[in-house]
């Protein structure tokens, strides 16, 4: 069962990844004359991410839903965040990467490509999906009637026996 001080505390430690990640995409651009900066910057954005589905992820195996067995029910109600998660992490990693090739050598230089332009909107896009996604289910995760034998779940695990 979670506890609301250990709820309290995980939910502290997701929102502060969260508040980095918007933080490091919001003014990440306004460090490109410092690139080995930037390199950490984006570096500690990317494990954040990480962490954050990882989190994400255990406190979904920490839920009696979970451990009843039906896994089905919880990829089923997650299946969007878990998706747009792995989605964000790989445009990230992309923009980062193409970003940091591009402004290695002349960081004070305007090297702004289409593709570059459109990498950056999209990885942008999917970055307010994710944040929006991820503190709903944080917020979710939160539901004690997950982390207890309830009547709605003894009629989902009949469904799925059946």
């Amino acid at each position: 069962m979670l506890q609301t001080s250990s709820y309290s505390l995980v939910l502290l430690i997701q929102l502060s990844l969260l508040a980095y990640d918007l933080f490091v995409n919001s003014f990440s651009e306004l460090l490109r004359g410092a690139p080995v900066v930037q390199l950490v910057l984006f570096i500690i954005q990317d494990v954040a991410i990480l962490f954050d589905v990882i989190i994400v992820l255990l406190m979904l195996f920490n839920t009696h839903v979970f451990q009843v067995g039906l896994l089905s029910l919880l990829l089923a109600r997650f299946r969007a965040l878990l998706g747009v998660s792995a989605l964000y992490l790989t445009l990230s990693i992309g923009l980062h990467c193409w970003l940091m090739t591009l402004r290695w050598i002349e960081s004070n230089r305007f090297v702004w490509t289409n593709g570059l332009q459109a990498l950056f909107v999209f990885q942008r896009t999917a970055a307010v999906l994710y944040y929006y996604l991820y503190k709903r289910t944080a917020e979710f995760l939160g539901d004690p009637r997950l982390y207890e034998d309830s009547p709605w779940l003894r009629d989902a695990f009949a469904k799925a026996r059946q």
